[in-house]
């Protein structure tokens, strides 16, 4: 479990309201953290921040879009007066799919702001203050699908691949001065999100990953970053991140139609 004082009494989650988010909320309340959660949609929020609340933490949530350029300055500012030691962005996700020449350049900007810019933001903030502060640890959740790239979610594949790279590169620079990085990548997880989309999770030796199970593996694995596989994933992502890439490339891709909801 966390390291309460290592990671000091609060904690931000960027996409606190439901799954692996709300799972990481649950599990930060039981180890006494105080919590910030940040979250688009107020009412998911509010019932996260209530379960949180159940083991006597204090939460406190903002109801905000991180498409929203001012929406980093805000959560500083917030933030300020508060012993932030952790910040979990789990915020990342694809809010756009198509093939990328028939897509629209808004919709897959709005892919990079939340995956890339977004989290560039937060990180970049609190990596300074957890810096000066000699401790402290950032948690970014990626994806296996930012392993190789994916028909008509390209840009988010690209995005996550970037996400795993800067996360390298941070945990090498923090790491020195007290600060634990680990990018958390998850594979196929259940969470409302997934539900949503249609996917079908039900198929044949599908490894399907539960939003408790991949929280508790992020906190346990956060001192020993830089990357972490989860919902025993490791095995996948190897073989995703091997040669030859054609023939590795065209077997993921002939899987992942599998899991798409029927068009």
């Amino acid at each position: 479990m966390i390291d309460a004082e290592r990671y000091g009494s609060w904690a931000v989650v960027a996409g606190g309201s439901e799954g692996v988010g709300a799972a990481f909320a649950r599990q930060l309340a039981e180890a006494g953290v105080n919590l910030v959660l940040l979250a688009r949609r107020e009412e998911p929020l509010r019932e996260a921040a209530a379960e949180a609340e159940k083991h006597g933490v204090e939460v406190r949530t903002l109801a905000l879009d991180l498409l929203d350029p001012a929406t980093p300055e805000t959560v500083a500012r917030e933030t300020a007066g508060l012993d932030v030691g952790l910040l979990v962005f789990n915020a990342g996700a694809n809010t756009h799919g198509g093939e990328f020449v028939e897509s629209r350049m808004a919709a897959m900007r709005q892919v990079l702001d939340l995956n890339i810019t977004a989290q560039l933001a937060l990180a970049h903030h609190f990596g300074a203050r957890l810096k000066a502060r000699g401790r402290g640890g950032l948690l970014l959740v990626g994806s296996l699908a930012g392993f190789l790239g994916h028909e008509e979610i390209s840009i988010y594949s690209a995005a996550k691949a970037f996400g795993r790279i800067f996360a390298e590169g941070l945990w090498l620079e923090l790491a020195p001065h007290g600060v634990d990085v680990l990018e958390l990548v998850l594979g196929v997880t259940r969470t409302p999100a997934m539900e949503r989309a249609g996917l079908h999770l039900d198929l044949p030796g599908l490894n399907v990953a539960e939003p408790e199970d991949v929280a508790r593996e992020g906190l346990e694995r956060l001192p020993y970053g830089p990357v972490h596989v989860a919902g025993g994933n490791q095995q996948a992502a190897e073989a995703q991140s091997g040669f030859p890439r054609d023939r590795i490339v065209r077997k993921a891709a002939e899987a992942s139609r599998d899991l798409l909801p029927d068009r």
